[in-house]
């Protein structure tokens, strides 16, 4: 009878072993971290004592220079590294723009995603099975086109500290297979603020880099207790860098004085102009010429490098000012303030972004580190539309339907596409909308 029973029980015990590997691999489904800081320069790790962001540079993979869209605004680059496509294509032309039809966009009012064209990584993921989280990026606080991550803010609240977002992150990558994100995009203050009011090359710049890699360190310690590298990749990029500049150009008022009627849409470095009268256009050019300092495109004449001709938010004119001048206007505080600094600091100057992609001073962050990253490759300069397509390699799935970019060199190459990577036994949920 015992002998009887043995094949049986040998294959009974096969099975179940069979069972627990399979749940063994479900439970390593791939998990990618993406996190932003804003405003961060590509140079600034070099120039403050970050002991996080040296890790990952050392352990990781660490790119010279990340090359931000035209514009090198905030809200342009996020959906760009959401969407891996640029201005043009997905529609958030800058932080403010005009649309022809629905009139002003403007950030400040947390205008939803029906305005962005192109399908984020956060919907990318969901439709393809894989939970996804977002702490304040660009566009995911509501649906797009139906769908959303299943975990979100849906009030925008830049009091929430750093500190309370790592723990947030911590807990959802406690969260049980079924329930825990693949995918957590998470917008971080980084060094935007103190560059904007203090200078790029400001010690309040240091103390902000410094409070932000203290934090990060913090999910990097919390990665390391939970021995979740071997399923995690962390991401940390930045959005733009920021430029010294001084004086600006009141557009909107020279239009006024030389009697064109037209709405003046800016913002730091581009313009655009919409003429209540098509048949101005003429003396307009000859207005913007008389500045030296500034360049005037055609809205259907724009210079296919800029990816940013887009049908309902181009103006009549496109204008673009070289640096240090800006269209912001000079308040009279900031004034004040950086004549008082120069005062002991000679080289003080206000920050600002906006330029071309190309200028030294815009170029953003890429750190990676964790599964799938081969340790001590540096890569050049990479692109912001390339980290969407790096982040579904990642995951093993496939890209943002609009995307345009490439996976980055040193990023998940070696895991090749959705049948090199473990697959993410997960289940799709309906949305879950946290406030």
């Amino acid at each position: 009878m015992d002998r009887a029973l043995s094949p049986l029980l040998s294959g009974a015990l096969f099975t179940l072993l069979v069972c627990l590997l399979g749940t063994a691999g479900a439970e390593a489904g791939p998990t990618v971290i993406v996190i932003s800081l804003d405003g961060v320069r590509h140079d600034y790790p070099d120039k403050a004592h970050l002991p996080a962001l040296a890790r990952m540079q050392e352990q990781g993979l660490r790119a010279g220079r990340m090359r931000p869209v035209f514009p090198s605004s905030t809200f342009s680059n996020h959906v760009s590294l959401a969407t891996g496509t640029y201005p043009d294509r997905h529609g958030i032309v800058d932080n403010r723009f005009w649309d022809r039809e629905r009139g002003l966009y403007d950030y400040e009012k947390g205008e939803g995603p029906s305005w962005l064209k192109a399908e984020p990584l956060w919907v990318t993921a969901e439709r393809q099975g894989i939970p996804a989280a977002t702490l304040f990026w660009v566009g995911s606080r509501k649906p797009w086109n139906g769908v959303s991550a299943q975990y979100r803010r849906e009030t925008f609240d830049s009091g929430v500290s750093e500190r309370a977002k790592v723990d947030q992150i911590l807990e959802w990558l406690d969260l049980s297979e079924r329930d825990r994100p693949g995918l957590i995009m998470s917008w971080w203050h980084g060094a935007d603020r103190a560059g904007h009011k203090f200078g790029p090359d400001s010690a309040e710049v240091i103390e902000a880099l410094e409070e932000q890699d203290a934090e990060l360190g913090r999910l990097l310690a919390g990665l390391d207790a939970r021995k979740a590298w071997g399923q995690v990749t962390l991401l940390v990029v930045s959005d733009h860098g920021m430029l010294a500049v001084e004086g600006s150009v009141p557009l909107a008022e020279r239009f006024e004085a030389a009697g064109i009627p037209a709405r003046v849409q800016h913002g730091t470095a581009v313009a655009h102009i919409f003429l209540d009268d098509p048949s101005d256009r003429d003396r307009a050019e000859a207005l913007i010429a008389e500045d030296s300092g500034l360049q005037a495109y055609r809205g259907g004449e724009l210079p296919e490098a800029l990816r940013l001709a887009h049908p309902q938010r181009t103006g009549d004119l496109v204008v673009l000012i070289d640096p240090p001048r800006s269209f912001a206007r000079e308040e009279l505080l900031p004034r004040v303030y950086f004549g008082a600094r120069r005062l002991w600091n000679p080289q003080a100057r206000q920050g600002k972004h906006g330029y071309a992609p190309d200028h030294p001073a815009m170029g953003a962050i890429f750190f990676a580190l964790g599964r799938g990253v081969e340790a001590g490759s540096s890569p050049g300069e990479v692109r912001s539309v390339d980290v969407a397509s790096t982040v579904t390699r990642l995951l093993g799935i496939d890209p943002p339907k609009m995307s345009e970019g490439t996976p980055i060199a040193g990023v998940g190459a070696f895991l090749g596409n959705t049948a090199g990577a473990p697959e993410p036994a997960r289940v799709s949920r309906s949305s879950r909308a946290q406030d």
